[in-house]
């Protein structure tokens, strides 16, 4: 089956829907230096290069390292630890496109800012650049950040849906993260935690995806909860 890494809180329903259509989870273990909201979230914890190279942050539980080399992944220890202070949590949570790397830079870590030199480093003033950015190909991306928006308007090949933050549930916090609702199953497919009918910019998402020949897939009916970025190692 194909491999999907998802949040530890992965509702029942939300797994056997992704079960049912050939992806087996693969279960983050949880940061305890990180808050609880976040502590499970895919983004947060591990960055993946490319298809051969991924950085975890350095207290990754030693069975989840196992669990990726034992899928082929070389993998590399964030230098720095995670943490639950603004920015010392935000340092794996970028955007890296086939050309390009979006990130609040100076709060990257370095093990990752080394695999990643050959693209053009984008700085952006939000250090949760993923949470904030559902990547829906290498030339198209949905967020809510506006600095995020704006660093990218001058990219000529990038299309940018931006949408207001909110309405997307983040147990813990106000409000969660288009982006850490949703992950690309294949470059056709991008599957949600929740349903885009029962979010106030559904439509605008849906035309976009659609735009870009991408189809949502609804892991439950429901209002969109943020578990962080599905990572379907297939889709790398």
């Amino acid at each position: 089956m194909n491999k999907i890494i998802v949040d530890y809180r992965i509702l029942s329903e939300e797994k056997n829907t992704l079960y049912q259509i050939g992806y087996d989870s693969i279960e983050c273990t949880p940061c305890s230096t990180l808050y609880n909201a976040v502590c499970g979230h895919p983004d947060m914890l591990m960055h993946f290069v490319d298809a051969t190279n991924v950085v975890v942050h350095k207290n990754m539980h030693s069975n989840f390292i196992d669990t990726l080399k034992n899928l082929g992944f070389d993998v590399h220890f964030s230098k720095n630890e995670l943490c639950d202070k603004y920015p010392f949590d935000i340092s794996l949570n970028a955007v890296n496109l086939s050309n390009h790397f979006i990130h609040l830079l100076n709060y990257t870590d370095e093990t990752l800012l080394s695999l990643i030199q050959n693209k053009k480093l984008i700085n952006v003033k939000q250090g949760y650049t993923k949470c904030s950015t559902a990547v829906v190909s290498d030339n198209a991306i949905i967020t809510s950040d506006k600095s995020i928006a704006k660093a990218l308007k001058n990219e000529d090949s990038i299309d940018v849906l931006l949408i207001p933050p909110g309405d997307i549930t983040l147990p813990g916090l106000d409000y969660g993260f288009i982006g850490g609702c949703c992950g690309l199953l294949d470059k056709e497919t991008m599957a949600f935690y929740g349903d885009l009918n029962f979010y106030k910019y559904g439509d605008e998402v849906i035309k976009f995806l659609f735009k870009h020949n991408v189809k949502p897939l609804y892991l439950r009916k429901g209002k969109l909860i943020d578990r962080g970025t599905l990572i379907c190692l297939d889709a790398l």
